[in-house]
């Protein structure tokens, strides 16, 4: 018996080195961490268990058979964080530079299996050289294994993906399928084609980082949706998130102990917005003011920066964010915006997180480059995720809801359950100027009639009180207590119940 435990704990051994301490000593040269110190990390202490560590891939092709190392260039397994279960697994670039085989392919997929079967999230840490060519077809077709398994598990479990190294090629389809994507700056790159295919086929020389580093990715595609100076933040970061959403969409999200008072009163919000209308503010300030503990996990941060999306707890209840920022392009709606918080919408509304709307929106950004990027059907992205949206969802105009913006941006119309508008809101069709211009387009040549006809439409539609008037404001509240009654709003909402008409699918506007 003693033998055999000895081979047994042998075995684990050299399962653990993986690739060997020559490459685990290069892997830390490069400022990474192994397959096994990122899952330690991730996960609570003593808290990983391991499936299929002996797994060897089966190739005989190239010499392959002679050199088949124990977990094939993947740790898989479950684990928890913070107490909450999680399923895991994390490609080893010292085994074959983290390249997927058939076999590698299968322990990814088992692990997704069990995750939506148990109803726990998935976790992807990517690190890896791409397909391993040795296996030809059959490492193809182990991705597009994983490929279904993503599309399946969308929407039923959360699925994270850190990009944590090299991951080009068909690899970049399945983070692409996932809620979210981090990446570690300087040293993880995504794209289809590298830098020498992009060479070869347009003649342009770019670096990996420039084609598809965290920069290019975090502010110009879009693609992910944070970078971190290493792995340890990535990581720590990654846990933060974790906290804040359910373990699949058959669970409310989790409470949390909570030591901020649900009443708090907020004096500076009453001057928040300028006195000027044209002079901007930062959203930022409202969303943490309302926030238990100021507490803000911000999604997509460097990217549309003129819409604002994230997580935030009221009552200890995770809460999704979506808010107009007047600081960037005065927080009008733009492509990139409204697909930014489109997704985000449509990921709070499948996990049942309820949605809380911020708004200053003076419109849709007028131009060529929108209108012939399609701004119309992107602006319906967003229209079409708040009016399918069953969860919860509460709004506060702050100041501006101008046109279609302030249909789109959550309104009563679009199932808005609370409604609500400072002082300071102004709902009309546009601006006071605009609007005299066309409507007393006559009078355009004496300045003091166009004077006395925008004063008397700002007096008219500059403030709440006509949409109130009608129901389309549920309330006009003080700033200093939008804490208060936000958190009211959504603990009557606990236990809304709304179901769409039965359908295979919708059909969004992409």
């Amino acid at each position: 018996m003693k033998d055999i435990l000895a081979e047994l704990e042998s075995r684990r051994d050299a399962a653990r080195l993986g690739g060997g301490q020559r490459r685990i000593d290069s892997q830390h040269a490069k400022g990474k961490l192994t397959a096994r110190e990122r899952v330690d990390l991730l996960l609570d202490e003593d808290s990983f268990e391991e499936l299929d560590m002996f797994v060897a891939h089966r190739c005989t092709d190239f010499g392959m058979e002679q050199d088949r190392p124990a977990g094939d260039g993947v740790i898989t397994g479950w684990g928890t964080i913070n107490g909450r279960m999680v399923y895991v697994f994390s490609q080893d670039f010292t085994v074959f530079g983290g390249s997927l085989s058939e076999t590698h392919a299968q322990k990814i997929c088992k692990i997704m299996d069990m995750a939506m079967q148990n109803g726990a999230p998935v976790i992807g840490i990517n690190d890896s050289g791409g397909a391993r060519i040795q296996e030809g077809v059959a490492s193809l077709a182990g991705y597009a294994e994983v490929f279904q398994r993503n599309i399946m598990a969308s929407g039923v479990v959360p699925q994270i993906s850190l990009v944590m190294g090299p991951c080009a090629g068909g690899a970049v389809y399945s983070p692409a399928m996932t809620d979210f994507i981090f990446m570690v700056k300087d040293s993880s790159y995504m794209f289809v084609t590298g830098p020498d295919v992009v060479k070869t086929v347009t003649n342009e020389v770019v670096t990996a980082e420039e084609l598809g580093g965290a920069t290019t990715h975090t502010r110009k595609s879009s693609v992910a949706d944070g970078a971190f100076e290493n792995d340890v933040e990535a990581l720590a970061e990654v846990r933060r998130l974790v906290d804040f959403l359910p373990l699949n969409n058959r669970q409310k999200p989790p409470v949390r102990p909570f030591f901020d008072e649900p009443g708090r009163i907020e004096n500076s919000l009453d001057t928040l917005v300028p006195d000027n209308a044209n002079t901007p503010y930062d959203m930022k300030e409202l969303i943490t003011k309302i926030a238990d503990e100021a507490d803000f996990y911000e999604i997509q941060e460097d990217f549309a920066k003129n819409i604002i999306t994230g997580f935030i707890r009221l009552e200890g209840q995770s809460v999704g964010v979506v808010a107009n920022q007047p600081t960037v392009l005065a927080g009008c709606l733009d492509i990139d915006s409204s697909r930014k918080a489109a997704r985000f919408v449509r990921f709070c509304d499948a996990f049942e997180i309820p949605i809380l709307t911020l708004v200053d929106v003076p419109g849709f950004l007028p131009g060529t480059s929108q209108e012939y990027g399609g701004v119309i059907k992107h602006g319906a992205k967003l229209l079409f995720a708040y009016g399918e949206a069953t969860v919860p969802k509460v709004t506060v105009i702050t100041r501006k809801a101008y046109g279609g913006a302030y249909d789109v941006m959550a309104s009563k119309h679009l199932r808005g359950d609370f409604n609500y508008a400072w002082p300071t809101a102004e709902i009309a069709v546009m601006g006071a100027k605009g609007a005299t211009e066309i409507i007393h387009r006559a009078d355009l040549g004496d300045a003091d009639k166009i004077a006395a006809h925008t004063a008397n439409y700002e007096d008219r539609f500059a403030n709440p009180f006509v949409a109130a008037e009608r129901g389309f404001i549920d309330e006009v509240i003080t700033p200093r207590s939008t804490r208060m009654r936000v958190s009211r709003a959504f603990a009557s909402l606990r236990g809304k119940s709304l179901k769409n008409p039965w359908k295979k699918h919708d059909n969004i506007p992409l």
